[in-house]
Formats: C-alpha cells, sequence, structure tokens
C-alpha cells in the first residue's frame, strides 16, 4: 500500500517517524500510516491536524501511537469541537496531564470483550468531562485525582 503524501508531511511536521510493519514503534514512532489516512479520508485534513497535534505537542501521548489511540483521539476531537475552538490551551493542558500510556494499558484488559477504541475513548472523556464539566471547579473530595 502505497503512503499518502499527505500524511507523511503531518507526520514529519509534528515529529511523528513512520516505521516499517515488521518493526515495532518507539516513542513518537508509528506504523499506524494506513489509520492516519483513514482517519483523513473520513473527517479531513484539519481533523487529522488536530488529533495529531492533540497527541505529538502534549507529555505522555507519544509511547504507543498505534491505531487505537489514534481512533481514540479522534473520537475526543469529534466529541469537543467546543473545547478546542474557545480553550486550546486548556485541551492541550488536559492532554498533558492524562496518564494516556497509562489507560492505554488498562484498555488492554477489555480486548476481545469490546473494541479498544472505544474503551479508551471512555476513559480519556472522562478526564475531559473532569477537566470542563460542570463540576470542574468543584471536585470530588474523595478523589485522588483532586486539583491540588
Amino acid at each position: 500500500m502505497k503512503l499518502d503524501p499527505r500524511v507523511q508531511a503531518m507526520c514529519d511536521e509534528f515529529g511523528i517517524r513512520i516505521v516499517e510493519k515488521h518493526r515495532y514503534p518507539e516513542p513518537g514512532e508509528t506504523r499506524a500510516v494506513e489509520t492516519l489516512a483513514r482517519i483523513m479520508r473520513r473527517h479531513g485534513e484539519g481533523h487529522l491536524r488536530l488529533v495529531l497535534s492533540t497527541l505529538a505537542e502534549t507529555d505522555n501521548n507519544k509511547g504507543q501511537l498505534d491505531e487505537v489511540l489514534f481512533w481514540a483521539a479522534s473520537d475526543m476531537v469529534r466529541a469537543c469541537p467546543e473545547i478546542i475552538e474557545r480553550r486550546a490551551g486548556d485541551w492541550l493542558a488536559m492532554w498533558d496531564a492524562c496518564p494516556v500510556g497509562e489507560l492505554q494499558f488498562i484498555a488492554q484488559d477489555l480486548r476481545g470483550i469490546i473494541p479498544l477504541r472505544f474503551a479508551l475513548a471512555g476513559m480519556i472523556y472522562e478526564r475531559v468531562v473532569r477537566a470542563f464539566g460542570p463540576r470542574a471547579n468543584q471536585p470530588d473530595l474523595f478523589d485522588d485525582r483532586r486539583r491540588a
């Protein structure tokens, strides 16, 4: 399968290195280029740019740049356009604080039960609601993720 040059250009722009299918990707690398092309075909170049920006320009999110994470981030970008438009810096800060790698690891327990994309997206969305939802300014006092 031929690599879409627009996907290559965006990966280069965001410092994501594309590796061969037979190699296991290191942090900041991916082999899920067809997934990126599919996201772009379905939702457009601007959408893919937001997905890659959300992952590449934040901490904790470059360890496993795989199909599941790309689709989950795409789902979050689609679910939260108002937040991204009005509070882009806060959006990136939320992703900075989100332990995406740990959530990916936890989601693996659901493999074969539900699609991992949906499990991961649900866990990330819970973090979005905590950061931007109606109780964002008054977190649960018994929650270990409350703000200091």
